[in-house]
Order: C-alpha cells, then structure tokens, then sequence
C-alpha cells in the first residue's frame, strides 16, 4: 500500500493513504466491464461524430429537398427527411458538435470555478466561507429554466449564452463537493503534519488536496454531462436555444414533434443520440467510481 510522504523525512510513515491508480488502468478497469465498455464507446462514438462530422455527414445538413418531404428511411437517408427535405442523420451528426461543446465547455468551467471557490472556501478563513455558502445558496434557490428564459430573452440565444447559464448554475453544486471534501481532507494526519513542518497552503493545496479530490470530480462531471445535454436540448427544442439553420438535437426533436403523426421517424431519430448520451456518460461514470474507488481497487486485488 502506498503512503503518503510530507515534506520531512520518516513521516511518510505516519498515515498509509489509498494508492491512487494511473490513467491507463483506469482506462484498463473501466474497458473491463461490460457496462463500462459500452459508456467508452457510446462516449467515443459521440465524440467522433462532434470532431469529424464534415466527413462522417453524408449529405448537407442544411440543404433543402422539398421532394424528400418527410420522407422516411431509405437506403440513401437512413433516418429519413424532416419536413424541410433535409437529412436528419446529417442534423443529427451536426447537432452532436453543439451537445459535446456545450456539455464539456459547460461542466468544465463549473468544474473550474466551483472547485476554486470550494478549495478558497474550505481551507480559507471562515469569514470568506460564509460569503460563499451565502451566495451558492442564494443562486441554487433561483429557478433555474426562469433565469434561463429571462437570460435568453434579454441577451438572445447563442451556444455561449446557453454555456453561461450552464455554468452558473453548475458552480454551486461543485462548490459543494470541493468544500465539504476539503474540509474534511485537511484534518488527515499528513495534512496536519506538512503544514506543521512549514508547507504552504498553496503547496498543501496542489500536493494534496486537488490529487485527492480529481477522481470525485471526474465522476461528477460524467454524471452532470447527461443533465447538460437535456437542457441544451430543452432550451433548443423550446426555441430558446440554438437558432435554425444550425442543427441540434432539440430543434430535431421540434420538428418532429411538430409532425409526430404523419412522421414519427423524426422524433425517434432525434431521441436516440439524447437517450445513447445519456447512457454513455452516465454508465462512464459508474464506471469510473467503481475503478477509482479505493476499496473496490483492494477487492479486485484480494486486498482485506
């Protein structure tokens, strides 16, 4: 078992911690499930199509056909045309740039930002985190798809608004997170023991206290994605979100609930990105606590 070393000499001995694996296991561990290898290919699969989508496209997803009218899937439009005439495989491919640059610009600056002020707020003093806890919890009690309407009305819809809203109503439950764990991480022993030898608190909070808080928060922003995704694709399907001509999976989704009788294709087309993003990144995410949790990596190696 590895133990974690301070900044003397022996007192590495003082508190054994759980070994924290590296990336290519996890990435190991993670495959070797069956749950988890299919998250790691929904998930790549989705990236795949967001990276490579003017290539993986096989038509123009703006292009109009008004002979294709709502037609259904053939051979040359495997998922059939939406009311326009234009090739929803293609929207559908498009749409996955904006839900994966949403997703993952969104989570990341929530992550970003709330895990500072976590880490302010939890190891600062603690005039700082009553301020914090105040405002966090001021935010948290704004409805979120009001504020969101009214952001949207009064700037307009664009990718960054939407991105906007996102983070700020993200920052407060990561804040949470790295709070209440840092809290907690920095009366371990081998905390308590590199400050009393001379650490700084910004070595204690690099050395320490982020490595051991970077699994919790890989597994919350797999979880949270799914949850960023839907409100993309809400706002989108509302018509507060992402603006025609460009594609998304909600404007997808709008136009065939707009037509859900005489073309259900279009609807169940749209739902199966949503559904498989969800899985995927969800799945991932119970996969990832399971690889990085310490008492299941001791099972895995007849550990006691």
């Amino acid at each position: 078992m590895a133990l974690i070393s301070t900044t003397a000499p022996g007192l590495e001995t003082l508190t054994p911690a759980a070994p924290r694996p590296g990336a290519l296991r996890v990435l190991r561990q993670v495959w070797s499930g069956g749950m988890g290898r299919f998250a790691l290919i929904c998930v790549v699969a989705l990236l795949a199509c967001a990276v490579f989508a003017p290539w993986l496209a096989p038509h123009d997803p703006i292009a109009i056909k008004a002979a294709l009218r709502l037609k259904g899937p053939s051979m040359a439009y495997w998922l059939g045309n939406d009311q326009l005439g234009r090739d929803i495989l293609s929207r559908l491919i498009y749409g996955s740039r904006i839900a994966m640059t949403v997703a993952f610009v969104g989570t990341g600056g929530a992550l970003l930002i709330g895990s500072m002020l976590g880490l302010l707020a939890g190891y600062g003093p603690r005039q700082i985190d009553t301020l914090l806890m105040l405002f966090c919890d001021a935010l948290m009690s704004i409805p979120m798809i009001l504020f969101a309407l009214a952001v949207v009305t009064l700037i307009g819809s664009s990718v960054a608004t939407i991105i906007m809203i996102i983070v700020t109503f993200m920052v407060p439950g990561y804040f949470r997170v790295v709070r209440s764990q840092t809290r907690v991480l920095k009366r371990m022993e081998y905390i308590v023991a590199a400050r009393a030898m001379g650490a700084s608190p910004l070595s204690v909070v690099f050395r320490h206290l982020i490595p051991n808080l970077v699994g919790t928060l890989l597994v919350l922003v797999a979880m949270d994605i799914p949850a960023v995704i839907a409100i993309e694709s809400g706002l989108s399907f509302l018509g507060q979100g992402v603006q025609p001509p460009d594609a998304s999976w909600g404007t997808v989704l709008n136009d065939g609930y707009s037509y859900i009788r005489q073309a259900p294709h279009i609807v169940i087309a749209a739902g199966i990105p949503i559904i498989l993003a969800t899985l995927g990144f969800t799945f991932l995410g119970e996969a990832l606590r399971d690889a990085l949790d310490p008492r299941t990596a001791r099972q895995s190696r007849g550990e006691s």
